[in-house]
């Protein structure tokens, strides 16, 4: 496989990956409905930056003991499944209260302009703490680094063309969501969104702790 082939291998394949609905999709729509662009955005900046951490460790080795490892695996897995699961459960017990269909005050805007870096934390945790991102990681770009290149050098290679896509894709959606904003926005959507949402990550936190096997 030349340099060119594995490129164009891996853009295609990864980009199967990232338009396939699972976690990251449901967290960005939500987020992009119910709290808006900035922070679906900041989300999504987090889960990107988390498959780059990961493309890394993976390209110095470190996540091949995830591999190997099933003490390391099952810790990744719990810590993981714990916070789905606290995350999940902050949403179906988020409170909703009335809200104005009119601009935000200021003092909304500083409100929201202080808290969005937990949105960046918070795509970044859900990532990092997937021990299925990390394995996909370890087994799936050694498929595509073809000989003769530098290991490290061309993983993060494909890791930036993987995280590139996953900004583009969460970009899509979440414009996709600014039609309906002031509609989504209302207290019943939202909490309908809150609900599913944290149903959502509360099923992949209790699939984390029911997946003993690899």
């Amino acid at each position: 496989m030349t340099i060119g082939q594995a490129l164009l291998a891996f853009t295609l394949a990864a980009g199967l990956l990232t338009i396939t609905p699972g976690l990251d999709t449901a967290l960005i729509l939500r987020t992009a409905a119910v709290e808006g662009p900035r922070r679906s955005m900041l989300a999504g900046a987090g889960i990107c930056c988390g498959c780059l951490t990961w493309g890394f460790l993976a390209s110095v080795g470190v996540g091949t003991l995830l591999a190997v490892s099933q003490a390391a695996y099952n810790t990744l897995r719990v810590a993981g499944a714990c916070y789905l699961i606290f995350l999940g459960t902050k949403m179906l017990l988020r409170k909703h209260a009335a809200m104005d269909d009119a601009v935000p005050s200021p003092v909304c805007e500083s409100s929201i302009n202080a808290t969005t870096p937990r949105w960046f934390i918070r795509g970044l945790l859900t990532n990092l703490l997937n021990p299925k991102v990390a394995v996909f990681y370890v087994t799936f770009l050694p498929q595509f680094i073809p000989p003769g290149v530098f290991v490290t050098s061309f993983s993060m290679l494909l890791a930036v063309i993987h995280a590139t896509q996953g900004i583009l894709w969460f970009s899509l959606l979440t414009l996709a969501t600014r039609p309906l904003s002031r509609w989504l926005r209302r207290p019943r959507v939202a909490k309908t969104l809150d609900r599913t949402t944290g149903a959502v990550l509360v099923g992949f936190g209790l699939g984390l702790v029911l997946d003993n096997k690899r």
